[in-house]
Formats: C-alpha cells, sequence, structure tokens
C-alpha cells in the first residue's frame, strides 16, 4: 500500500521528467529499468528505494532533496481534509 511520501516522490518524480520533456521510457533506459518500472514509481505502486532515487536523481538532473520538496504540506493536507470531513458530519448529526 502507497504511503503519503510514496506519492509524494512519485508525483514529484512525473513533475520532473515531464519538465524536461522525457518519457517513462527514456527515463527507465536512462536508469536501467523498464518504463512499467517508472510508472508504477510515478503513481506510488512501488516503493523508490534510496539507491534508485539516487539515480533517478542524477537521470533528471536534480538534487535529491528536490523530490521532498512540499513534503510536509503534502502530509498535512489529507489530515487536515479529515477534520473537515468529521466537522461536518457532527455538524449534520
Amino acid at each position: 500500500m502507497a504511503t503519503d511520501i510514496d506519492l509524494h516522490l512519485g508525483r514529484r518524480l512525473r513533475r520532473r521528467r515531464r519538465l524536461l520533456g522525457l518519457t517513462q521510457q527514456q527515463l527507465a533506459v536512462q536508469v536501467g529499468v523498464r518504463f512499467q518500472q517508472v510508472q508504477k514509481y510515478e503513481c506510488g505502486a512501488n516503493r523508490i528505494s534510496a539507491a534508485r532515487l539516487w539515480e533517478l536523481a542524477e537521470a533528471l538532473s536534480t538534487p535529491i532533496s528536490y523530490f521532498y520538496d512540499g513534503l510536509e504540506e503534502a502530509r498535512e493536507r489529507p489530515a487536515a481534509a479529515t477534520e473537515i470531513q468529521a466537522f461536518a458530519r457532527d455538524e449534520a448529526a
């Protein structure tokens, strides 16, 4: 099951790849995996190991920290949404 962190890293991976105009296939070739693996990383279905994250960062000419940018805010959003939903249920009851 994908965690918030897995999903965030995947979104950042997709964003950076698209900014550079690369296809999943092109990125996959650069890091030595199949395009399906890149696809799974991007949707958070598979976790990205530390070694693979390093390779992806190198292939995308970006520091590893790029993938973690905005993580705190992303992790707070689902909690805030849950609180709002709970409040709405309480008000309706």
